[in-house]
């Protein structure tokens, strides 16, 4: 099952982010729960060669290995793509252009101009020739544009449109600092959700794959209702702190 056969099961994946650039952190990451990783070049510490390297440490538990790329370098989308991840997320694509840009690197012929050469990606793979591979890839992989200011979200409808996005991922931390005219950093600003629903419905009716970074796992249930499929949530910090503090209020309770 690839991830966009996933995506459109019906049920929502979650995804764990990672930002620590080490294969066996990842490998631990991708041994909980979550369906899907991503590995974070953007925010976090990742970085061509520990991508290159990681990859196997998420497939290897059976898990589905995203890159976030950093602000404007498409052609690590294309450099991801030939590394074995299945999907690409770019940032800050605020503009139609953006898109075109994004899409074109994620994107074999007819549809996109992105080069021949899946050195690691094809051997990674399950696919049988490359015959294959190129028949296939453009459909297999998924770019996911992400909406995350108002100029973006002003533009929805267009980016959904450019052939080569397959969905959007919003990131409501930066929609919210853009909601506000940068006033206020607050993921679950109430009055942003109607745009967030919005984006959510509009993905979905256009036909488009919708995911959205989660800071309190509370709101999961809300996103899902508004149509989006995958869901982000922590990060390894998260996971350890969490963990520990769930291990030692347990421990203190029992000495008490």
């Amino acid at each position: 099952m690839t991830l966009a056969d996933r995506l459109n099961s019906g049920t929502v994946s979650f995804t764990a982010w990672s930002g620590i650039p080490d294969t066996l952190t990842v490998e631990s990451v991708s041994r909980l729960g979550f369906e899907v990783v991503t590995l974070d070049m953007q925010h976090g510490a990742h970085h061509e060669d520990s991508v290159a390297r990681c990859v196997p440490a998420i497939t290897g538990p059976g898990k589905h290995p995203v890159i976030r790329i950093p602000v404007g370098r498409f052609d690590m989308a294309s450099r991801a793509l030939d590394l074995g991840a299945e999907a690409v997320i770019a940032p800050m694509i605020n503009s139609v252009e953006d898109a075109r840009r994004f899409a074109a690197a994620m994107k074999y012929p007819p549809v996109g101009e992105r080069s021949w050469g899946p050195t690691f990606g094809f051997p990674r793979s399950s696919v049988k020739d490359h015959a294959e591979w190129l028949a296939t890839q453009n459909s297999r992989t998924i770019s996911f544009a992400m909406i995350e200011t108002r100029a973006a979200y002003g533009l929805l409808d267009e980016i959904l449109d450019v052939a080569g996005i397959d969905g959007i991922f919003v990131g409501p931390s930066d929609f919210s600092i853009a909601w506000t005219s940068g006033a206020a950093l607050n993921p679950n600003l109430e009055d942003m959700m109607g745009a967030i629903a919005d984006i959510g419905t509009r993905a979905r009716k256009a036909g488009k794959f919708a995911a959205i970074f989660a800071t309190d796992p509370k709101i999961c249930g809300r996103y899902a209702s508004m149509g989006y499929q995958m869901i982000a949530m922590g990060n390894e910090q998260t996971y350890m702190r969490v963990g520990a503090e769930n291990l030692i209020a347990a421990a203190r309770a029992a000495i008490s």
